[in-house]
Formats: structure tokens, sequence, C-alpha cells
């Protein structure tokens, strides 16, 4: 049975609103999390534009970023260490677009390298929590040839100073819920996404370790033929496949609440039926944790019983 052993930290925030919580609520999201089985968390990036997760020195002088009033990356390790969680760092994503002409994968590679030096000698270089590294950039066909070229490089950058830890993307699918495919005028074909990924994972094979791509943007009758896919793809590269287990419902546009219990069963199954053994998700915090502001107790506790796993006390019906 595929179960939850990773979430995403959607600090900083991009399209959902921010928790603002110190380190006492998420030191209790830490433990919820915990006793459901997560294993590892991945802050989803270290910064965004002009807002940064931890002082870097490199965003303040380059991007002109703002200092920002608490270092999150050290508190998160904290935690992490804390409870016995492993810590994926998210790398920098400045916002530019990737499929401009203008789009210079060199530079935005070289200020990703750069940040990735000062996180590692700052937090990682001695810390047991460290698990790997995360490649922000999220993106779903060929036509981020661009983003692949970054990929290479800041990949091969990330494994030479960590000794090899192990990197993690989180791609889409080009479906139709896919930020309603402003790009494309129809949804990409499972042959022409089998042919999209096979280049792509050729490219990066040897850099990246795990992929786990988003299952929300396909509609969930054809969910299972794109899982089934990149399995056969990600075994035919050497990469090890998760799913991004989207507890966030995209049928309701703009708000992103909990998913309903019926969807997120039918991706549970599609991900098993794909032989995929693991399930990251976007994300606790917000969708799943007992102290968000959604229902999400509600949808926490269908998936432990689903799970087979004790329901925290924090999640008990007290009605």
């Amino acid at each position: 049975m595929i179960k939850l052993t990773g979430s995403f930290l959607d600090e900083i925030t991009h399209d959902i609103p921010s928790l603002n919580y110190d380190e006492r609520q998420w030191d209790r999201e830490f433990a919820c999390m915990k006793k459901i089985g997560i294993e590892r968390v991945i802050m989803i990036r270290c910064g965004h534009k002009k807002f940064m997760t931890f002082p870097s020195a490199t965003l303040h002088e380059l991007e002109k970023a703002f200092i920002p009033p608490e270092d999150l990356v050290a508190m998160f390790l904290r935690l992490c260490e804390k409870h016995g969680i492993k810590f994926f760092f998210g790398t920098y994503y400045s916002g530019r677009d990737w499929l401009l002409a203008t789009y210079d994968p060199a530079y935005e590679s070289d200020i990703m390298c750069r940040v990735c030096d000062e996180a590692w000698e700052r937090y990682f270089k001695h810390s047991p929590a460290f698990g790997g590294w995360y490649l922000s950039q999220e993106i779903s066909d060929k036509r981020s040839f661009q983003v692949v070229k970054c990929y290479q490089q800041v990949g091969r950058h990330c494994k030479s100073i960590s000794n090899g830890m192990p990197i993690l993307i989180s791609p889409g699918i080009t479906g139709p819920k896919l930020g309603l495919n402003k790009r494309r005028t129809y949804p990409i074909t499972p042959e022409r996404h089998r042919e999209e990924w096979d280049w792509i994972f050729g490219e990066i094979s040897g850099i990246v370790d795990y992929a786990a791509f988003q299952d929300g943007h396909v509609e969930f009758e054809d969910l299972e033929t794109y899982l089934k896919i990149n399995a056969e793809l990600a075994a035919k590269h050497g990469i090890k496949l998760w799913t991004n287990l989207e507890t966030f419902d995209r049928d309701i546009p703009g708000t992103m609440p909990p998913i309903d219990w019926a969807k997120l069963f039918i991706k549970l199954q599609a991900a098993e039926r794909a032989g995929i053994s693991e399930a990251i998700t976007f994300d606790f915090a917000h969708m799943l944790s007992p102290y968000s502001s959604y229902s999400a107790s509600n949808l926490l506790r269908k998936y432990c019983t689903y799970a087979g796993i004790p329901i925290p006390e924090e999640c008990q019906d007290r009605r």
C-alpha cells in the first residue's frame, strides 16, 4: 500500500497564503507529521524573486532580495533534527519565464549554485538531518529545455559539494488542469508525454535521483495511464519514481482547499496500480494538518483510516 512519506514546506509561498507560524507552531506540525509516517520534508524553494527564507548574501547582492525577519532554514533544520526527519533544500526560483528567449540558463544556474554553496557551508555540512536537494523549477514538457540545462549544471554542482547527496524534482504533466493550460491549446497526449519525458529523463539521468510527478493536472480517469508511462521511463533511466499526491483540490479554482477524499482515493489507487511505492504531498501543513485553517483534520482522519495508521490525538473528532 502506498503511503505518504514526505511533505513540502511551502515557505516561501507562491500561490497559497502564508501560515506565518512561529517555531512552536511548526514544532507541533513536525510532531504530527512524524506520527503519520512522514520521513522527509522538502522546502519548496529557498527564495522566490526578492523574498528568501534565509539571509543569503548572494540573493541580497544579485537579486536585491529582502533580508528576512527570521531564518526559516535554520528553524526547519532544528526541527528536523529534533523529530528525526530528513530535510531537502529547495533551490532558488527567480520567477523569470524560462519559455522566453531572454531566459539565461547560465546565469540562473550560477546564482542557484552560489546560493546552494552558501546553504551547504552554513547549515548542511555537518547536519545529520540534511537529506538532499530539491530542484524547484516545476517543468512539464520539453519546451522547458532551458530548465533542463539548469538541472544538469545545478544538479552536478550540488552533488559535487555534498558528496553525492540525492536530488529530487517534482514535475507537472501538461494536462487540462495545468495553470488553465495557457500556453498549450491542447493537453499533451500520453504518446507525446512519453516521447518528451524519455528525452528529459535521458538528459538528467545520473543527476536526478527521485522524480515525483504532480498528480493533479490530468483528469482522474487518465491519471493511471500517465503514471504508468512515468514508471516505465523512470525505470529505463535509473530514476526512482515517487508520486506527488496533491492534497488540495484543483477542481475548485482560486482557493486550493483540502481535496475531497473520494478524489484522493482515486489518485492513491492509480499510483498503486502503476507500481509506485512512496508519496510526498503538497502539502501537510495547509491541507492535512489538524491545525490548518481549513477542515483538514477530516481528510487526515480518512487517510489514516485508509492507510492503517493510528489517528493522531490532535485529529480526533471532539464533537
